[in-house]
C-alpha cells in the first residue's frame, strides 16, 4: 500500500491521536501504581517537558517529510501534533506549578522572574497559547491565511526558547547529552526551512 494511502486512511488519525496519548496513559498509569521512581513529582515534571520538545520536533518535521516525499497527506497530522505540544506543556506547567509551588500564584510569579530558565519556558508556553487557540479552521478564515501562517511560525521562536529552557535546566547538573542531540534536530528542522527560503534554488515558502 502507498504512504499517502495509509495516511489518508479514515483510522490514521485515529490512530496516530492514540499513539500521543500513549505517554500521558503511562504517566497517569504510573502515578497510581507508584511506578514513577523515587521522586514521582520530578519525574512528572521532567517528563511532560521532555514530551513537549518531542512534539514541537515532531510537528517541525512535518512539512521537511511532506515536502522531500512529496506527500501531501502528512499535512494532515500538522495541526493535531501542535495542539498535543501544547497539551504537554500545560501539563508541564500544571506539574512545576501543583508539585513546586503547591498552586502559590505570588510564589510562582516570583520564580518565574527570579530563575531565568523557568522565564523562558514561560515565555515559550505564553507564545504557544495563540497558537493553539488559532488552530481551527475557523480561526484561519478570521484572521485570512497570510496573517495565521505569519503568526503560526512563531512555533521557530517556540522551538528555540524550548531548547534554551532545556539547556539551562540540564546547565546545573552539567548534563548536555540530550540537549545536544534536541539542538542538532532542531537545528536541521530549521537550517531546512531557511535553506528553502533563502537558498540558491528557494521555493515559495510551504
Amino acid at each position: 500500500m502507498q504512504p499517502a494511502k495509509v495516511l489518508l486512511h479514515p483510522a490514521a488519525k485515529p490512530l496516530v491521536f492514540a499513539l500521543a496519548l500513549l505517554p500521558f496513559a503511562w504517566l497517569v498509569y504510573g502515578a497510581f501504581a507508584d511506578a514513577l521512581g523515587a521522586n514521582p513529582a520530578e519525574y512528572l515534571i521532567r517528563s511532560t517537558g521532555d514530551w513537549t520538545l518531542r512534539f514541537l520536533c515532531i510537528g517541525l518535521a512535518v512539512t521537511p517529510l511532506r515536502v522531500m516525499t512529496r506527500t501531501p497527506a502528512f499535512a494532515r497530522f500538522r495541526r493535531m501534533l501542535g495542539l498535543f505540544a501544547y497539551f504537554y506543556v500545560v501539563l508541564h506547567l500544571v506539574s512545576y506549578a501543583w508539585f513546586d509551588m503547591g498552586f502559590e500564584i505570588e510564589d510562582i510569579a516570583r520564580d518565574i522572574v527570579k530563575r531565568p530558565f523557568i522565564l523562558v519556558g514561560f515565555a515559550a508556553f505564553v507564545l504557544l497559547t495563540p497558537l493553539a487557540a488559532t488552530s481551527f479552521n475557523r480561526a484561519i478564515r478570521a484572521l485570512g491565511p497570510q496573517r495565521w501562517q505569519r503568526l503560526h511560525r512563531l512555533v521557530y521562536v517556540i522551538a528555540g526558547l524550548g531548547l534554551l529552557h532545556f539547556f539551562w535546566m540540564r546547565a546545573s547538573k552539567n548534563n548536555f547529552g540530550e540537549v545536544a542531540i534536541y539542538a542538532v534536530i532542531i537545528g536541521v528542522l530549521l537550517g531546512w526551512r531557511a535553506w528553502q527560503a533563502w537558498g540558491p534554488r528557494a521555493r515559495p515558502r510551504q
